[in-house]
């Protein structure tokens, strides 16, 4: 299905993620977003036998994140980035930084049937982005930023992304009413109600002779 468009880019800070669980802190939204890309990078390999492939086994790598937004205010890209803002409201960029992990989510409209794509994906870490600043011409050439991030699965569940389209047959959409609210929690899912009717009325046989 084709999309036209995407909006609600957010991002949620991970806070603990291990045997014990994992858990966010609340969705913060970026900025009206331009585009969202997503490049999932995978590693395969092949056991030959008999001169031919008799198996193949495909695992997950890094899915690279490209955010091109309109704007990227300056306390969001210092969270994002592990800098800090001081006192006098300047961004310092420490060589000792370090960027933590995000869940990052957005939505995404479809062509044909009018519902709507919401994503997550769970562990995110972005890295410092290259910067262009160019002359104003005749023209004007809107230079608007770009930030790159890698994702991972997490460590506690292996999870990496949640997906979610609405107005799908099964899909909760109190879920999607909540979505950039709190990061989908998977262990809250509820059991679709059961449609399934019995017939309580007590069958009777005919015993005349």
């Amino acid at each position: 299905m084709a999309s036209v468009g995407v909006s609600n880019l957010h991002i949620a800070k991970l806070l603990t993620d291990n045997k014990d669980g994992v858990t966010y802190d609340t969705p913060k939204k970026v900025a009206p977003s331009i585009t969202v890309g997503m490049v999932p990078t995978t590693n395969s390999n092949n056991l030959y036998g008999d001169d031919q492939v008799v198996s193949a086994d495909t695992t997950l790598g890094p899915v690279e994140l490209t955010l091109n937004t309109t704007d990227l205010p300056a306390g969001i890209e210092a969270e994002m980035l592990g800098h800090t803002i001081n006192e006098d409201g300047v961004m310092v960029s420490n060589s000792q930084d370090q960027a933590p992990y995000f869940a990052v989510g957005f939505s995404s409209k479809q062509t044909d049937d009018g519902k709507e794509l919401f994503v997550w994906l769970l562990k995110v870490k972005f890295r410092v982005p290259d910067s262009n600043h160019q002359t104003k011409g005749e023209n004007v050439e809107y230079q608007t930023p770009t930030i790159i991030g890698s994702g991972i699965p997490r460590t506690s569940d292996g999870d990496w992304r949640y997906k979610v389209k609405s107005g799908d047959e099964g899909v909760n959409q109190s879920k999607i009413e909540s979505w950039f609210t709190q990061v989908y929690d998977k262990s809250t899912a509820e059991a679709p109600a059961s449609t399934q009717t019995f017939n309580t009325e007590e069958e009777t046989t005919d015993s005349t002779i």
